[in-house]
């Protein structure tokens, strides 16, 4: 029986393996800053507690930028390993500024840095895997 291979360019069925975990973190990073950013905390109010948390002012109209757009180039398949390895510096900031106070478990008040952690992983898999079919552009 042949076995089936993973190719960066999709080819197998491990390949949709790629194409899910692309759609998953698109999904993700376009919904965490739609939802949560833009329409849950407001940017002015999100940019307020970025400052509030230390960082520059106006640095949260660019994290939100980057996911966003980053989010959508994912679930298009473009540019993904480079995407996938712009946006996982995003989530060692939210695990060292937001989470890593409140503990592992991200059911602890305030959210544990298990999830962004686990994110941060899913982005570095990504990288390495490529895009998997339908993808605009195919990872090399």
């Amino acid at each position: 029986m042949p076995t089936q291979s993973m190719t960066d360019d999709g080819d197998g069925i491990a390949g949709y393996g790629a194409l899910l975990l692309r759609l998953a973190l698109g999904i993700m990073f376009l919904a965490h800053s739609i939802i949560v950013k833009l329409l849950n905390f407001t940017l002015a109010g999100t940019n307020g507690y970025f400052v509030k948390l230390g960082l520059p002012s106006n640095f949260a109209y660019l994290v939100f930028a980057m996911e966003a757009v980053g989010g959508a180039m994912l679930i298009l398949g473009l540019f993904t390993r480079t995407v996938s390895l712009i946006l996982a510096p995003i989530l060692l900031g939210a695990i060292y500024f937001v989470h890593w106070q409140n503990g592992w478990g991200f059911a602890n008040t305030g959210g544990g840095w298990e999830f962004p952690a686990f994110w941060f992983v899913a982005c570095l898999v990504q990288a390495l895997i490529g895009s998997g079919p339908l993808a605009l552009t195919r990872s090399r």
